[in-house]
């Protein structure tokens, strides 16, 4: 079955945006002020993306984390599309975990299992780095 969205123009540069699964969102262009902009939300689908998915094998390794957090940065073009050249993760990761078993789960993340990820290495250099706290 097709994911679905549906956006709709409700003032300047204000959009409602409501999904297949039945979320809500406001997007906005210009200032942001009620909502985040569309390639805001491409990082914000990268991060999730990869939390999700390293949460998903941090479990079936049985590691004991107690938190995990995933900061996104992105570098854009200069000119039109302005598309990411260049994205950053930083992994944060909490709890009595084996490293190489973390490693390994985002490994296996970022090379086969997050969609997001691989749609968006297809225009912007990629790189992570992971801190244990």
């Amino acid at each position: 079955m097709p994911s679905t969205a549906t956006v709709t123009h409700v003032v300047d540069d204000k959009f409602d945006t409501s999904t297949g699964s039945g979320h809500e969102l406001r997007v906005e262009g210009g200032d942001k002020e009620t909502g985040p902009g569309p390639m805001e939300l491409v990082l914000v689908a990268l991060g999730s993306c990869s939390a999700v998915t390293v949460v998903e094998f941090l479990r079936k390794m049985r590691q004991p984390f107690t938190s995990l957090q995933v900061e996104v940065s992105g570098e854009r073009a200069e000119t039109a599309p302005k598309v990411y050249t260049k994205i950053r993760l930083r992994y944060l990761v909490g709890g009595d975990v084996d490293r190489g078993r973390v490693e390994r789960a985002i490994e296996l993340t970022e090379s086969k299992y997050c969609s997001v990820f691989t749609m968006v290495e297809k225009t912007a250099e990629m790189s992570h780095t992971i801190e244990f706290i």
